[in-house]
C-alpha cells in the first residue's frame, strides 16, 4: 500500500511521527536528523550531523548504542532503549531510541521518543514520597512524643468526644481514679462523677464548646467521693471537636496557691499605668500583666493570660517575640522595638516594646514595657493587618536585632507586599494572582495562610 511512497514523503513521516529521528550510516555516524518537538535546545542537536552517534550520549549510554546497531543489524526493528543526551549547561535529555536498518552496509534510521516531562514526573513523584515520608516521620515523632507525656504526667488528663461526652482517650493517672479495673476509654464522661458533679462538668463542657474557655469546677467522683478540680480545654482534629480535661485533687491546691505567691505580681502602681506591661519567664510565657495590656489584648483578666506565651497577642506570631528574647538573653534590654499587639477580638493596636531583664531568686525574668503609638501615626491598624516598618524604623534596628533577624522580617514584610498588591491588581483572583507573581496555586495559598491573608479576606 505504501509502495509508491516518495522519499521527502517517508521523511516526513518519520519526522511528525517521532520528537527525535536520525540517520546513520554503517559507521555510526549521523548522516541527517529531524526533531517532532520544538522543546528540545537548539544546542542538543546544532552539531549531531557528522559525529559519531556514540559523541553525542553521555558516557553511560554509550554501550547502549553500540547494542542498538548489533541488535539492527540482526532484526528488523530493535527493543527500545534509553539514550540521554547532554546540553551546554550540563543538563540531561532522556530520549527513548528503537532503531531500523534500512540499507545493507548498515545504514538505519533511528527513532526516539523524548522522555524528559516523564522523567520530570517521575522527580515530582520521587519528592512528593520523600516529602511525606519526612512528614510521616515527624508525626510519628510528635505522636511518641505525646503519648510519652500522657504516660508521665502525675495529674489526670482526659480526653472527651464534644459531640457524644465519651472519653476516647486517657492518662495512666486517670484511669487510677478508678476503683475497679474497667478502662475509661469509652465511657461517658458523667459516669465518673457523681450526679451532682455530672451536670456541673457537663456545664463546663457546653460552655468551653460555646465560647472556647469557662472557669473551672469542683466534682466528686462516683466511686469514692473525691474531690478535684476540673479544668477545660476545646480542641479540634479531623474535623471532630474534643474537649482535653484535667483533674487535679482539690488538695493540691494549697500547693498551687504557694506557687503562685511565689510568683511576681505587679504593684498597684504598675497596675494603673497607661502603658502595658507584662512579665514573662525565659521562654516567653505569661506571668503577670496590667489592666493596660489586658485592654491592648481584648482580655477580660489574666486568667485568660497566665502561662500563655506572649507571641499569641505580639506581632507577627514567632516572629517578633522571638527577635526580642534574642536581644534580651544577648544584651539584657532592648528600647522601642516597633511592632502591634493583636487582639482576642480581631483588634490591633500599634505599640512600641521596651524591655529589660531581671533575675530574682536565681530564676530569669523579662518584664515589657507597652506603649500604644496609634495616636502617633495617625491611624490605628485595621483588619488585622500589621503596617510594614519604613526604611528608618529598619535601620534603629541595627545593633539591637540580629542581621539574620532583620532580614528574614524584611524578606517577610516584601513577600507580603506583592502578594497583597497582586491580589489587588486581580480583584482577588486567587488563580491570576499566583501567575502573576509565578508561583503555583498551592504555594501561593500556603503563603496566604502563611501571612494571614486568607483569614482576613474571609
Amino acid at each position: 500500500m505504501l509502495g509508491d511512497l516518495e522519499c521527502s514523503t517517508v521523511g516526513t513521516i518519520i519526522a511528525v511521527a517521532a520528537d527525535v529521528a536520525l540517520i546513520v550510516d554503517g559507521d555510526g555516524i549521523v548522516r541527517d536528523l529531524a526533531l517532532g518537538r520544538d522543546e528540545i535546545p537548539d544546542e542538543i542537536y546544532s552539531d549531531w550531523v557528522g559525529r559519531h552517534w556514540v559523541e553525542i550520549v553521555t558516557p553511560e549510554s554509550r554501550s547502549k548504542v553500540e547494542a542498538l546497531r548489533r541488535e539492527a543489524s540482526q532484526t528488523t526493528v530493535t527493543s527500545r532503549r534509553q539514550l540521554n543526551h547532554r546540553s551546554q549547561e550540563g543538563r540531561e535529555i532522556p530520549v527513548l531510541y528503537a532503531a531500523v536498518e534500512i540499507r545493507p552496509d548498515g545504514r538505519m534510521v533511528a527513532v526516539g521518543r523524548d522522555l524528559s516531562d516523564m522523567a520530570m514526573l517521575q522527580q515530582r513523584l520521587v519528592q512528593a514520597q520523600q516529602a511525606l515520608e519526612r512528614d510521616y516521620t515527624r508525626l510519628r515523632q510528635t505522636e511518641m512524643r505525646y503519648r510519652l507525656l500522657f504516660r508521665m504526667t502525675s495529674e489526670a488528663v482526659l480526653i472527651v468526644d464534644a459531640a457524644t461526652l465519651r472519653i476516647t482517650e486517657a492518662s495512666p493517672a486517670a484511669q487510677r481514679l478508678r476503683t475497679d479495673d474497667k478502662p475509661l476509654v469509652g465511657m461517658e464522661l458523667a459516669q465518673l462523677f457523681s450526679p451532682a458533679s455530672a451536670l456541673a462538668v457537663d456545664a463546663l463542657v457546653a460552655t468551653v464548646r460555646t465560647i472556647g474557655h469557662a472557669d473551672d469546677v469542683r466534682a466528686r467522683l462516683a466511686d469514692d467521693g473525691r474531690e478535684f478540680r476540673v479544668s477545660a480545654t476545646l480542641f479540634r482534629q479531623d474535623l471532630a471537636s474534643y474537649v482535653l480535661l484535667r483533674l487535679a485533687p482539690v488538695d493540691a491546691e494549697a500547693v498551687g496557691a504557694a506557687r503562685e505567691r511565689s510568683e511576681p505580681k505587679l504593684c498597684p502602681y504598675a497596675d494603673v499605668s497607661a502603658d502595658g506591661l507584662a512579665v514573662t519567664d525565659s521562654l516567653g510565657r505569661m506571668i503577670a500583666a496590667n489592666r493596660a495590656f489586658f485592654e491592648m489584648a481584648e482580655l477580660s483578666g489574666e486568667r485568660q493570660a497566665i502561662g500563655q506565651s506572649l507571641e499569641r497577642w505580639l506581632g507577627r506570631s514567632g516572629v517578633d517575640l522571638r527577635v526580642l528574647l534574642t536581644s534580651l538573653r544577648e544584651k539584657g534590654a532592648i528600647r522601642l522595638f516597633a511592632t502591634s499587639v493583636q487582639g482576642e477580638q480581631g483588634g490591633t493596636t500599634a505599640v512600641e516594646v521596651s524591655a529589660s531583664t531581671l533575675v530574682e531568686k536565681g530564676e530569669t525574668r523579662f518584664v515589657f514595657s507597652i506603649r500604644n503609638v496609634n495616636r502617633r501615626l495617625g491611624r490605628p491598624l485595621g483588619g488585622g493587618r500589621e503596617v510594614p516598618r519604613s526604611v528608618e524604623q529598619m535601620s534603629q534596628l541595627i545593633g539591637i536585632v540580629p542581621l539574620k533577624e532583620i532580614v528574614r522580617e524584611s524578606t517577610d514584610i516584601i513577600e507580603r507586599l506583592c502578594i497583597e498588591a497582586a491580589l489587588d491588581l486581580t480583584s482577588d483572583n486567587r488563580a491570576a494572582a499566583a501567575e502573576l507573581l509565578g508561583l503555583s496555586r498551592q504555594s501561593l495559598y500556603v503563603k496566604l495562610r502563611r501571612f494571614g491573608i486568607d483569614d482576613a479576606a474571609v
